[in-house]
């Protein structure tokens, strides 16, 4: 059995895009247990538009199933959550994903994340096979997910809840300028705005001790600290006075 802690189930998909999109959402989670149920299409996992809107998630697609009912796509899901947004007479509890999530990422069930199709959502009969309903919070007064943005929203809390990945940095680690450094670039600018009669060395005032303090704010790099004395030199060069 797949050590995948969840199964997507798709019900009735019309749109092989979706079904594409939908995979590649799933892999950026980290889930892979894909099935569909009576898709519209019966070879929409290798047709051409849902391989190329998996986007790099194809193996996703390669290990899906497709078969003809709900209770054979949720064989061995313990908890199965319903995604359907139109009020009913009764049925299971509707909870917010992120709230019901946390209870259930201690606890031994494999969880299905049942979604309906496009047009028509879940029938009333596949809800009640279910152990709850998620609803996502949206403006009262818009609601409409596409599919693929509702599986990656409740792939997003639902791996949040089991821990989550680390963010990677993108950039490398800055290196900030020590104290020498950025006083040797206020003395640098203390000699420029002199030149350009901008600071009266007779009467400084507090320009100086205040521009220390916006640099020690700004935390500079050495990169940073070279560029304000590269515009110091070319302004001084300018001004016939270059150090």
């Amino acid at each position: 059995m797949s050590t995948d802690p969840t199964r997507f189930v798709l019900v009735q998909t019309s749109h092989p895009g979706n079904v594409g999109s939908v995979a590649r959402a799933m892999k950026v989670m980290g889930f892979s247990d894909l099935v569909l149920v009576a898709p519209r299409f019966a070879d929409v996992l290798v047709q051409e538009e849902t391989i190329a809107m998996a986007s790099g998630a194809a193996d996703i697609l390669a290990r899906a199933r497709v078969v003809e009912t709900l209770e054979q796509a949720l064989d061995g899901v313990s908890f199965a959550c319903a995604t359907a947004m139109t009020p009913r007479d009764f049925g299971p509890p509707t909870q917010a994903p992120r709230a019901l999530f946390q209870a259930l990422a201690g606890s031994p069930h494999r969880v299905g994340l049942v979604f309906g199709s496009e047009r028509y959502g879940m029938s009333n009969e596949d809800v009640y096979r279910c152990h709850a309903v998620l609803s996502i919070p949206t403006h009262p007064a818009y609601g409409s997910l596409n599919l693929a943005q509702a599986v990656q929203l409740v792939a997003y809390d639902w791996r949040q809840a089991l821990g989550g990945f680390e963010v990677a940095p993108r950039t490398a680690d800055v290196r900030l300028a020590d104290v020498p450094a950025v006083q040797g670039a206020l003395r640098h600018w203390e000699d420029t705005l002199a030149d350009i009669g901008f600071l009266d060395p007779a009467a400084p005032r507090k320009l100086m001790p205040r521009l220390n303090q916006l640099l020690n704010r700004a935390q500079l790099t050495q990169e940073e600290v070279h560029i304000l004395r590269g515009i110091a030199r070319a302004v001084q060069k300018r001004g016939g006075s270059a150090k």
